[in-house]
């Protein structure tokens, strides 16, 4: 599927309108259900290719892919069917159970790691995974995401010395189709 018409498909799946809050706090006339778009095999595959790509052009020591829970594991899943790369889950919080680890899967301290991520709008979720994975021993340069809000996100993670790779840019996006209303409150 070429960008344009995943671009399309992701539009048509997930674009909402209405008076939303987003996870990190702000209000938007405008909401993209990840949910939508991650639930539809023809889009996951997709998707997966396309991170996949990306990972392979922006970060090509990536040794593992890595996402917070729970958007981003399903698209690092499918991204790890693409590209042949292993993944980590990375909780908010260590399980107080069993391994109580924080950080699921295998992995050698010194790694490099990708993190993947549906949709960033302040980058809060992959702030924190951030954190985990370095305090893990592991290596974090990249951070691919399937749509950038383009509200700070690519930013923060700059001045934690990640880069953001967006699949999308959600004024590309919509361009053409909806024009976002700027976020309220």
């Amino acid at each position: 599927m070429s960008d344009e018409e995943l671009g399309r498909a992701l539009v048509a799946a997930a674009y909402l309108e209405g008076d939303f809050v987003l996870r990190s706090g702000k209000r938007s006339r405008y909401y993209l259900d990840k949910y939508r778009f991650e639930t539809r095999p023809d889009l996951l595959e997709a998707l997966g290719e396309h991170i996949a790509a990306a990972v392979r052009e922006h970060e090509p020591e990536t040794a593992r892919l890595a996402a917070p829970v729970l958007g981003g594991v399903v698209l690092a899943a499918s991204a790890s069917l693409a590209s042949g790369l292993p993944f980590l889950m990375i909780r908010d919080a260590a399980k107080e159970y069993g391994t109580a680890n924080r950080i699921e899967g295998p992995f050698e301290p010194g790694e490099t790691v990708c993190l993947i991520e549906d949709i960033v709008t302040s980058g809060g979720a992959l702030l924190a995974a951030i954190e985990a994975v370095r305090e893990a021993g592991l290596v974090v340069r990249t951070a691919v995401c399937v749509v950038d809000r383009e509200e700070g996100g690519a930013d923060a993670l700059a001045r934690h010395a990640v880069r953001l790779r967006p699949i999308f840019r959600v004024k590309d996006l919509l361009q053409g189709e909806k024009t976002p209303a700027k976020p309220h409150g």
